[in-house]
């Protein structure tokens, strides 16, 4: 498989490789308009950084504080900003919401950063969960006042994790914990960075709009996922970056790990196929479903599925016609509205997952 872009995980393996350390910064929390959501993160070294936290003010005042302060005394911060009101808009935070940014010291002299990295960019490659987890402990009965370290999803850690009569291994472990950010205890702070949040894309047929989507999809943070039965379409060279597969046939389709963070398009050549695919798909738990075409072909199928006893409220959860109607004709053109519906579903259930986490958190009165 090709790549055509070195992920945030992999440049910072790359730089600790290297013997560089930096800053990593991470949005950790927002409420109201911020220019990026939780999870948007950044690496800061002296005279370069990678990616971005929105950019603006805030993005600026992390920077300075990471250079003046973080990459000196190596002490982790989290620095919260107030965006509203007439002192915000005069700093240039316009955005008119608050929020808060970890900036961490990542230490390429520790071994353990090096692998945690470099496991956590053969998640996020795989499409699979893993979290960053960083406790603060400013106690003074505190062993370690700072930890560090990955958990997979099935609970392994990656690096070392110290328990504390407050902090045991099933509390903060456990694949449950990644949606929640909380204080365990008065001075004791938990943030969990989720290294796999854009979703994965399967594109099933690889024609001309798919090979669109690929390239739009990627820049937009997903993972892409191409299936046909054509080698010549089914290829690295025509979708670098993605992970490509030719099957056999659709109509015997292959075990996918597809859970709520998967985006299921179907857009196979001459829609021959989309009945096939739209009936498996059916059976899965993805979060979006979405099939090309007309809706008098859209119809037929729907009229088929509803006689082999699939219910008419399961086929009003699909998106079809596929995309926002922004009048898109060519191939680009429905791309784009393809995947800004994409990034509209993602954000969507991104606030729900929120609001869960949050109500959860309330209900167990902040502890993990």
């Amino acid at each position: 498989m090709s790549r055509c872009k070195v992920t945030l995980f992999e440049q910072a393996a790359q730089l600790l490789a290297s013997g560089q350390s930096f800053a990593y910064a991470t949005i950790i929390s927002e409420n109201g308009s911020t220019p990026r959501s939780v999870g948007a993160k950044m690496l800061i070294l002296p005279d370069r950084i990678y990616e971005t936290i929105g950019g603006g003010g805030v993005e600026g005042d992390v920077i300075r504080l990471a250079r003046e302060r973080v990459l000196s005394d190596h002490q982790p911060r989290i620095k919260r900003y107030d965006m509203t009101g007439a002192d915000a808009a005069n700093s240039d935070f316009i955005c008119g919401g608050t929020g808060e940014v970890l900036i961490d010291y990542i230490d390429a002299q520790d071994a353990d950063n090096l692998t945690i990295f470099e496991q956590a960019a053969q998640a996020a490659l795989c499409g699979q969960n893993a979290w960053l987890v960083t406790i603060l402990d400013e106690n003074r009965e505190a062993s370690s006042p700072r930890q560090f370290f990955l958990v997979l999803a099935g609970g392994q850690v990656v690096g070392t994790f110290h328990e504390t009569p407050y902090l045991d291994k099933i509390a903060v472990c456990s694949p449950l914990a990644g949606s929640l950010h909380g204080e365990v205890r008065p001075g004791v702070r938990c943030i969990f960075d989720a290294v796999h949040i854009g979703g994965t894309v399967y594109l099933f047929g690889a024609g001309h709009v798919s090979k669109e989507v690929a390239t739009m999809a990627k820049m937009a943070g997903f993972h892409v996922v191409v299936l046909d039965d054509r080698v010549e379409f089914a290829n690295a060279e025509r979708f670098p970056g993605c992970e490509v597969r030719v099957i056999d046939s659709f109509e015997h389709m292959p075990l996918f790990a597809i859970d709520a963070n998967s985006y299921l398009l179907i857009i196979t050549r001459g829609h021959l196929f989309d009945r096939v695919v739209l009936e498996w798909a059916l059976t899965t738990e993805a979060g979006y479903i979405g099939m090309i075409g007309s809706r008098s072909k859209r119809e037929a199928i729907y009229g088929y599925l509803r006689g082999e006893g699939v219910a008419q409220a399961r086929l009003d959860e699909v998106h079809s016609p596929i995309g926002l109607a922004i009048g898109a004709e060519t191939p680009a053109e429905i791309a784009v509205s393809i995947v800004a519906e994409l990034i509209q579903e993602r954000a969507r259930a991104r606030k729900t997952q929120k609001s869960a986490a949050q109500q959860q958190q309330q209900h167990e009165g902040g502890r993990l």
